[in-house]
């Protein structure tokens, strides 16, 4: 049988020949830009970060070690640039990307990734009006989730302390790179966790950043930030960028502001323009209470002069008695001397005389006593209904609302005195009440 031929080549281990595969592979692609799409983004509880980077028809491990610069979250997705070198994991004989840098493709794959997101969130209704909260008026105090550092919350300080000086509680957090998102998502998470009556609870907040590139500004497009925003029950203004940027959570926030110093401002009222309105309207105040007071003292006037004084009415009252007695006494007689003559020509007819006489004599004195009985109940009559006319007049009288306890304030010339500017302006006055007057001097 043929002897197979020997050959040369060296016999490796495994390791050996994983190695040599390593040390090319670093060394033919120590520096790479690869375009693709991510999947399957896994985040290690290390700080460690895995993912696939695909195209239409080929996939290669990717990993970005804890401590690589990440400017946004890595999303399944997204469409990317990573800068790296290819290396290889001789432990499960595959080769792999590992991440320097990594960018976005360009700003219509991220503006196609935010539109379909916007849709979806809009779909679910996060952005619809119905859900916007109003803001506070007089806000007590203002929660600011930014930057800890940097001119976000020194012009969001300096704009709250010109406008309406009020108790501001910053949430530092990373506005930008892998960690933001979750920073952002924390605070909103922590504020609305307060109960109502905490003294740290703010009765609105504001969530802001400077302006940046489209990848800056990722983690204010990130779902979980802005379903936190739509989920708040603390009222949110957002400041996210230039006036010409706008983020998701723009949508779902309850009033977008163009700059961090305009979300200030709507988030406070001015304190100047609310003490000049209250001055007006205590003018305003003032004003209608002094017509309302001239109305009224001179409707006192005009029914002060229409009221006849009560013993006026009495006196009429008598004079009207005295109009009938006089009116009624001559009646009298008259009547009485009819029934004299009348009696007397009977008498002289009757037989005989002596007793027609006493019979006469004895119906006269009860006819007497019959009109005597009358003329008294009609006297008393008139008695009873002047005293009632009389107690009508007195209840009439603003004598008995001195006795109720008020007084009547009147000057020298016993005018009334109904203001105190009035009574500032006399050297004495006369108070005058129930049961006399005093005079005194005002002080």
């Amino acid at each position: 049988m043929p002897q197979p031929l020997q050959n040369n080549l060296p016999i490796l281990t495994v390791s050996e020949l994983s190695g040599g595969i390593k040390r090319a592979l670093e060394t033919g692609f120590s520096q790479v830009r690869v375009r693709g799409e991510l999947s399957r983004v896994t985040h290690h509880r290390n700080g460690h970060v895995y993912t696939d980077l695909k195209d239409d028809s080929a996939v290669i491990n990717t990993v970005a070690w804890r401590g690589t610069a990440i400017p946004f979250k890595l999303e399944e997705g997204l469409e990317v640039i990573i800068t790296g070198r290819v290396s290889s994991f001789p432990g499960a004989s595959r080769y792999q990307l590992v991440i320097e840098s990594i960018e976005m493709a360009g700003a219509g794959a991220i503006l196609k990734m935010l539109e379909e997101r916007r849709k979806k969130l809009a779909a679910e209704g996060l952005f619809d009006e119905a859900r916007k909260k109003p803001l506070p008026k007089f806000p007590a105090r203002i929660g600011v989730i930014t930057s800890p550092t940097g001119a976000v919350i020194r012009d969001i300080i300096h704009r709250v302390t010109e406008r309406f000086p009020t108790h501001i509680i910053l949430w530092p957090v990373a506005v930008q790179g892998e960690g933001a998102a979750g920073q952002i998502v924390e605070a909103l998470n922590g504020f609305n966790a307060l109960t109502a009556n905490h003294p740290l609870r703010p009765e609105v907040l504001i969530l802001a950043r400077g302006g940046g590139s489209i990848e800056d500004l990722m983690p204010f497009n990130d779902e979980a930030v802005v379903r936190a925003v739509a989920g708040s029950t603390i009222p949110i203004i957002t400041a996210v960028g230039h006036e010409t940027d706008t983020t998701l959570v723009d949508h779902a926030s309850d009033l977008r502001a163009p700059t961090p110093t305009g979300a200030a401002e709507k988030a406070t009222p001015v304190r100047s323009e609310l003490l000049q309105t209250l001055i007006q309207v205590g003018q305003r105040a003032h004003l209608a209470l002094s017509r309302r007071t001239e109305n009224l003292r001179l409707h006192l006037r005009h029914s002060e002069s229409a009221l006849r004084h009560p013993r006026r009415q009495l006196e009429q009252f008598i004079q009207r008695l005295d109009d009938l007695s006089a009116r009624f006494e001559p009646l009298l007689t008259r009547w009485l001397a009819r029934r004299r003559d009348m009696l007397t020509q009977l008498s002289a007819r009757l037989r005989p005389p002596a007793e027609r006489i006493a019979m006469g004599q004895n119906k006269l004195i009860f006819l007497s006593e019959k009109l005597s009985g009358a003329w008294q109940a009609r006297v008393q009559k008139f008695a009873q209904q002047l005293e009632q006319n009389g107690a009508l007049l007195e209840s009439y009288s603003y004598k008995n609302t001195l006795a109720r306890g008020y007084a009547l304030v009147m000057d020298q010339d016993n005018q009334i005195i109904s203001t105190v500017d009035a009574a500032k302006m006399q050297t004495t006055m006369q108070i005058k009440f129930a049961d006399g007057d005093v005079r005194v001097k005002p002080d």
